[in-house]
């Protein structure tokens, strides 16, 4: 008896630790807007057949376009988030697209600022549309973190300025429209400053 009264105490402390936390979160969710660096490997044949092409100008500093929705409290937040950038350099186009889980927690360091800094993990999608070639899309992991200031605005809007970094594993190959595989591009890591504009609920 003395065994069950204190797991259906457990049970009950934690019931009311969510519905504090229930209690005292939002849902949000926003746009951003940044600018995406990748850094891509090139394969030998790649580089034989094709001159030494400079694929990491392919995605150099390209707009990014996001959007995220995700739940927070006064210590932090986790949300998921879908954004895309592409790019064309040198007759090489590529376009990559994330979809991704995010936690942050929160370090106030005024009435209405915050810093927040956190992990992500997900999935990217690089996908080749090179003119003359076939296009070629694969999708892979990607795991990295993120850090940045947050500024409450109103009581249900926010903006922040933030940085993420990403590993991924995402290959494409580059193939002549109709003949033979010119070599594969894989991406290594991408890099992007946002700006994010953020509306709770």
């Amino acid at each position: 008896m003395t065994r069950l009264n204190k797991l259906l105490l457990a049970f009950t402390m934690m019931g009311a630790s969510l519905a504090a936390h229930a209690d005292t979160s939002s849902n949000f969710a926003g746009l951003s807007f940044g600018q995406t660096s990748d850094k891509v490997k090139k394969s030998n044949p790649l580089n034989d057949n094709l001159g030494h092409p400079d694929a990491g100008a392919v995605i150099d500093g390209n707009n990014t376009y996001g959007v995220r929705v995700g739940q927070q409290n006064s210590q932090g937040r986790y949300y998921a988030t879908y954004d895309n950038v592409s790019g064309s350099h040198n007759g090489i186009k590529l376009r990559q697209e994330n979809l991704l889980g995010s936690y942050d927690l929160f370090y106030p360091v005024g009435g209405s600022t915050k810093l927040f800094g956190g992990a992500t993990a997900g999935l990217t999608k690089l996908s080749q549309t090179s003119p003359g070639f076939s296009h070629d899309s694969d999708i892979g992991y990607a795991i990295g973190g993120q850090f940045g200031v947050l500024q409450q605005v109103s009581q249900n809007t926010s903006v922040e300025l933030g940085y993420r970094y990403l590993r991924s594993n995402a290959s494409t190959e580059m193939s002549e429209r109709g003949g033979s595989k010119q070599g594969s591009l894989d991406l290594d890591s991408s890099a992007q400053t946002y700006l994010s504009a953020n509306y709770s609920f």
